[in-house]
């Protein structure tokens, strides 16, 4: 694409010198790594990095442009603009000719849930015969094909380019986490989300937003940017939770179209005569005066809550009630979301990302429901992030657990038996629990004490094969380290 094409978007910009009439931009980046000859390098300032300092380095592996906020001094032309991240998103929507626009997009935002309606709706849509995508926590899925990730949203040149591959593979529908941080960052600028879903709000994040009112300011961003025109022939809808108080008020900050969601509130889609086991749940799902059966394989009211949103979804998008009712009742379950151990014990472990307040006490409110035996907790707090919530997630274990027994989840770079002092740090001295800062030995510890009709919860990191300890990823799976320790002492 020619370079004067490419920023007559940018508006308000700044050249250092006027751009060659036949210079043509072959890509797009901000990683030095990624030049190739033809290139245009964004310099973005990031919490580690500063990519201005590398603008010499960019220019000597190929870049032939660049763009930046601060003074560099470089042989190629150097396209100056207030914010280089907002720059980035209007340059790569316009590289990859607005791919965004051509299918429809569902972004979820929230702290609990977001991966789990996700995959609901992506299951919906395939079961409609549709081409879709995923982009989340997990991995980004494009038809049948998975690409790693290395943030739940990924940044705006990452995402157009990940939309225009969608666009050449015949996606028609994309469910997508859109986390707190990517919306505060601008990574979804340029983003034509056409369905937003809201899912709850509860305490996590507080190291990177600092009060909660910040926080949910971010979630509030999905709504506030789906756009202000009715055109008909492109929708836009918000789809909310009305069970949680910062769901209502976002009905405040969207012009689009609303659907609500809900148990305990009114609300178009409203679950109830709710019946909780095991096995799964059945409810009866009210919406126009009318009442339809629902069966999940999913336990839990919060799963509920998310079956619920996806409903919402896809019915915005215009699928008929009876087929979505039939998709979800289908879904056994979404990798490290209340997942089973399947093994020869006769005790049930399950695994799940809880890893906040709220989600721990959903799980294990969830469990509590169903249990005939005692209820283990293995859980942690991971290093790195949010202090105020370590004794918020001890005291919800040692209220709902029979046995608790508190270990590392990724300490990242703080010392594991600090961030245990801090857990523990407001329990009682008269209260019983165990510390094992190994997590494979307190998973083994748990397995090895349960009883016939208990059940173990491992929580905290869910579909994650990984632990972090220091800056390296090692590999680590709760499940794979659930059934190695069943088949040890489960003979």
């Amino acid at each position: 694409m020619k370079a004067s094409n490419l920023i007559a978007s940018i508006q308000f910009k700044r050249l250092s010198k006027e751009l060659p009439k036949d210079l043509e931009i072959n890509s797009i980046t901000q990683d030095t790594r990624e030049i190739t000859e033809g290139s245009l390098f964004v310099c973005i300032t990031g919490a580690l990095f500063d990519g201005h300092q590398f603008a010499q380095d960019a220019v000597e592996k190929g870049a032939v442009l660049l763009i930046a906020e601060k003074p560099i001094d470089v042989s190629v032309p150097v396209i100056y603009v207030a914010n280089a991240n907002r720059a980035m998103a209007i340059v790569a929507d316009a590289f990859y000719d607005h791919p965004s626009q051509d299918f429809r997009i569902i972004g979820v935002t929230g702290t609990n849930g977001k991966t789990t309606i996700t995959h609901l709706i992506d299951q919906i849509f395939r079961d409609h015969q549709e081409v879709t995508g995923v982009i989340g926590t997990m991995y980004r899925r494009i038809g049948n094909t998975t690409f790693e990730t290395k943030n739940t949203t990924p940044d705006s040149l990452t995402l157009q380019k990940t939309f225009a591959e969608m666009r050449q593979k015949n996606v028609t529908t994309c469910a997508m986490e859109v986390s707190s941080h990517s919306l505060v960052q601008g990574r979804v600028w340029g983003t034509d989300f056409d369905i937003a879903v809201f899912t709850n709000l509860s305490q996590d994040h507080l190291e990177y937003h600092h009060t909660m009112e910040e926080y949910a300011h971010a979630k509030s961003l999905l709504f506030s940017q789906l756009g202000n025109i009715y055109n008909p022939e492109k929708p836009k809808y918000a789809i909310l939770n009305m069970d949680d108080p910062v769901g209502r008020d976002f009905r405040k900050m969207t012009a689009a179209e609303v659907l609500t969601y809900g148990i305990e509130e009114a609300a178009d889609f409203r679950a109830n005569s709710i019946e909780i086991t095991n096995h799964g749940t059945r409810f009866l799902l009210e919406f126009n005066g009318k009442e339809y059966p629902v069966h999940l394989q999913l336990a839990g009211k919060f799963n509920i809550l998310n079956a619920l949103g996806a409903i919402g979804a896809a019915y915005a998008a215009g699928l008929e009630l009876e087929t979505i009712i039939s998709s979800l009742e289908g879904i056994s379950g979404v990798r490290g979301r209340f997942e089973l151990v399947k093994g020869p014990q006769d005790f049930a472990v399950v695994v799940d990302y809880a890893h906040t307040p709220d989600g721990l006490l959903n799980v294990l409110t969830t469990i509590n429901e169903f249990k005939t035996g005692d209820v283990y907790c293995v859980v942690g707090c991971g290093g790195d992030r949010d202090k105020t919530k370590r004794p918020k997630m001890a005291r919800i274990a040692m209220d709902y657990a029979d046995h608790v027994i508190f270990t590392s989840d990724n300490p990242r770079t703080e010392d594991p038996n600090e961030i245990l002092k801090d857990v523990v740090a407001e329990l009682g001295s008269d209260e019983s629990y165990l510390l094992e800062v190994d997590r494979r030995k307190a998973i083994e510890l748990a397995v090895k004490k349960a009883q016939a009709n208990d059940i173990i919860l491992i929580a905290g990191k869910g579909h994650e094969d990984y632990q972090i300890i220091g800056t390296t990823k090692h590999h680590f799976d709760d499940v794979e380290e659930a059934k190695k320790a069943i088949e040890t002492f489960y003979k």
